[in-house]
């Protein structure tokens, strides 16, 4: 199977002088829909019910996304193995670290309670809805987020099968399992934030960025990367993980703000879960630590979490919305905004001396401006 897959990727063209984003995402997606089929055969061969258990796993791996993490990995495998290497052994490598994210990504919807995912129904309520259809017995939502999570670790395992196809030297699967207990330790520090909101701060806030989202989606794809060619090289090593660091914090920040700012139709979530949840971002931390006492007040949370407005009136809508204005009238969004702006500059600063090919260098500047200053 692993060499029909790379076969299959090589009918889409991939340039061996480096990857045009669009036919990058192609190769990537052709590798993991190969993979999937095979997968989802195996399990359908044991009932049915399983195949489409697996079905609806290809369909969430497989709804779009940004596929960031891949695109990382490979520009700090190129920037290392240069123009002239082929990519095709490297692609199941790449391709894992979406199913990775996948595996996070259903998780998380589960903890929050997420309704929707990329415009689209998350696990949780796929299969909800399928409970309810089938007309079965029991609890719909109870078995939706059962599901998810048996789907989430289904990705995982799948994500481990996909990445030993790629023969990677051992440096690889280190800085994978890193990447992983990273991102675990951080979704912990999320949830526990949510739970103890008076013992947060601003700090605290980026710490939860750095390793939930900075180390996870920019700083170990890059390293990932690095690795996968087998060279050692200090410099780019730690030239990554000063890029990573920095732009991974940006694109956190800029999810502070998409997360109470952000259109719906665009971002494809609802807008403002974190002011319903009072999720202590680096944003709100930075709003109660701007505010005035009497702005303070009316952001206050009651012991659940739940909006507490001064006044106790006004519906939950209206209640978001005016918690929405406190935290601009703070000046917190501005100060957010220069945040990314400085970490972005950093970030593209770590690339100057590096020792890494032109191409891989201007592709990652590129890219730590876009992801950083996106509508979603």
């Amino acid at each position: 199977m692993a060499n029909d897959t790379l076969e299959g990727n090589r009918q889409l063209g991939i340039p061996r002088q480096g990857a045009s984003p669009h036919a990058l995402i192609d190769a990537i997606d052709g590798t993991l829909a190969d993979f999937l089929a095979a997968q989802i055969a195996s399990l359908d061969s044991i009932d049915p019910a399983l195949g489409r258990f697996a079905r609806t796993a290809r369909g969430l791996v497989l709804a779009g996304g940004k596929r960031l993490r891949p695109v990382f990995a490979y520009w700090g495998w190129r920037g290392a193995a240069g123009p002239g290497e082929p990519v095709e052994p490297a692609l199941p490598a790449f391709a894992a670290l979406e199913l990775l994210h996948t595996f996070a990504l259903v998780h998380d919807d589960v903890m929050d309670g997420s309704a929707t995912r990329r415009g689209l129904p998350t696990a949780h309520r796929i299969f909800a809805g399928q409970h309810e259809s089938d007309l079965s017995i029991g609890d719909s939502d109870r078995f939706g987020s059962a599901a998810a999570i048996l789907v989430g670790d289904l990705c995982l395992v799948w994500a481990d099968q996909l990445l030993a196809r790629a023969g990677n030297p051992p440096a690889v699967r280190a800085y994978y399992d890193r990447m992983r207990v990273e991102a675990i330790a951080g979704q912990y520090l999320d949830i526990l934030g949510e739970s103890q909101p008076s013992a947060w701060s601003t700090e605290r806030a980026l710490l939860v960025a750095r390793h939930k989202t900075a180390s996870y989606t920019v700083q170990r794809p890059l390293q990932f990367g690095l690795a996968l060619t087998g060279l050692t090289q200090p410099q780019t090593e730690e030239a990554y993980g000063k890029y990573g660091l920095a732009v991974g914090e940006a694109f956190q920040l800029r999810d502070d703000l998409l997360g109470v700012y952000g259109d719906p139709a665009v971002t494809g979530k609802p807008a403002s879960d974190d002011l319903r949840t009072g999720k202590p971002t680096a944003l709100l931390m930075l709003a109660h630590k701007l505010a005035t006492p009497e702005q303070r007040a009316e952001l206050a949370l009651d012991s659940a979490g739940a909006i507490n407005p001064a006044d106790g009136s006004g519906g939950p809508e209206p209640l978001i919305e005016r918690r929405a204005k406190l935290i601009a009238e703070t000046g917190a969004p501005a100060r957010v905004e220069a945040m990314i702006q400085e970490r972005v500059a950093d970030g593209i600063a770590a690339l100057a001396g590096a020792p890494i090919h032109e191409d891989a260098r201007a592709a990652l500047i590129e890219l730590a401006v876009r992801v950083t200053h996106r509508p979603a």
